[in-house]
């Protein structure tokens, strides 16, 4: 058992939201700890709130009540004080990689800008750092001029990851990362995120639906259900011997994603 300080830390959360008049619980009074270095998987159908938590833990959403904390501080904190420093621990790596990268600028340019922003090298000096991250996520670098609209789904993902990766995050977030692309392609950009987080010792969070994907680059699972905790474990202790009925329909419904 892991006795360090948790990096993220959700204690007793909730998130509602108004539709049409009702009130919608997206999470119910959810807690968690994911450590450093950790791969951790959450996943759950649609509507069981898991993109709401990857939202809470990049700030996009804020708890109606409870906390989550990135290394011990709240994310409120983190945003009222040091959003800068904030975003640059915390990446995430969305699920369109159609709609998540500006048609208008090349890979060499979306890189560049991460880059700038964050003052991470500077500027003038992007060219070696964009050909180290287009080489991380298996990109050439003779790529960099391209626009998104010449590359296949799985390469724009790559160029989004490789973005992500830009400003050095500690933590990443992966919301259903590979469910917009063909399934001949799901393995490669799961290949990546799992030779990344051994490389570089990030932590890594993968949200999905596909119990086979977060098992494959994952060591513990997450499950949630209609806003709820169901069952936490093992990749392994999941899959083989889940203890909950929706863990069992979720397993029964996994594709084969041909990786091993």
């Amino acid at each position: 058992m892991n006795n360090d300080p948790a990096q993220i830390s959700v204690d007793a959360l909730s998130v509602l939201y108004r539709r049409g008049g009702h009130t919608v619980r997206a999470l119910d009074n959810v807690s968690l700890a994911i450590h450093g270095g950790e791969a951790v998987g959450i996943v759950g159908e649609s509507g069981s709130g898991k993109t709401t938590m990857a939202r809470v833990l990049t700030g996009l959403v804020s708890p109606t009540t409870g906390s989550a904390r990135i290394e011990g501080r709240t994310i409120a904190d983190w945003l009222r004080s040091d959003p800068m420093r904030f975003r640059r621990r915390v990446q995430m790596i969305f699920q369109d990689p159609y709609g998540s990268l500006n048609p208008r600028l090349t890979v060499r340019q979306t890189l560049a800008e991460a880059l700038q922003v964050h003052r991470i090298v500077p500027r003038g000096a992007e060219g070696e750092r964009i050909v180290e991250l287009m080489r991380a996520v298996g990109l050439d670098p003779s790529y960099a001029d391209r626009y998104p609209h010449e590359f296949s789904g799985g390469q724009r993902q790559r160029i989004g990851i490789a973005r992500a990766l830009a400003v050095d995050p500690a933590i990443l977030i992966a919301d259903e990362p590979v469910s917009a692309l063909d399934v001949s392609v799901q393995a490669q950009v799961l290949n990546v995120l799992r030779d990344l987080h051994a490389a570089r010792g990030l932590t890594l969070v993968l949200i999905a639906h596909d119990l086979a994907a977060v098992r494959y680059v994952c060591r513990r699972i997450i499950v949630m259900h209609r806003g709820r905790i169901v069952e936490e474990g093992t990749s392994d202790a999941i899959c083989e011997n889940p203890r909950d009925d929706y863990t069992r329909q979720l397993l029964a419904a996994v594709p084969s994603l041909g990786v091993q």
